[in-house]
């Protein structure tokens, strides 16, 4: 029987962990399954998700009305194997052997949900790209 893969883990950071980290983990439960482990993270992590941002997910079918914001930890770096800011700066901590991506966006923070449709957009497109690369479907 060949060894079966271990499944790549991704990690997301923003400050408040309230609107982009939120919906890059969400799309990519939503979209890899069990394929990838997700995690997402805050370094100041806010008292609720963005309420557009719940709503511009819940649009495109996806739930997060029972999503909190967590506080980033070592541990959680430790543990995954890609690492993807979205504006911590360098509250993130830096570990050797972890892939670190920046994804450079648009904060939700404060906006309504037509100002949040596009940022859902464009991290639901860098999450497709990220799956096809660490994650690809399996050959039927």
């Amino acid at each position: 029987m060949p060894d079966t893969p271990r499944q790549p883990s991704v990690l997301f950071v923003c400050v408040h962990n309230a609107g982009r980290s939120q919906m890059a983990a969400a799309f990519l439960t939503h979209l890899a399954g069990d394929r990838v482990q997700v995690r997402s993270a805050g370094s100041a992590p806010a008292d609720t998700v963005n309420p557009a941002v719940v709503e511009a997910l819940a649009e495109v079918g996806i739930d997060i009305s029972a999503e909190v914001p967590k506080v980033l930890t070592v541990n959680a770096v430790q543990a995954s194997d890609v690492v993807i800011t979205m504006g911590c700066g360098d509250a993130c901590p830096v570990f050797p052997g972890k892939r670190y991506l920046d994804w450079r966006l648009p904060d939700p923070a404060g906006q309504g949900v037509d100002a949040v449709r596009p940022i859902r957009d464009e991290i639901g497109e860098r999450v497709r790209a990220l799956i096809a690369e660490i994650a690809p479907p399996a050959p039927a």
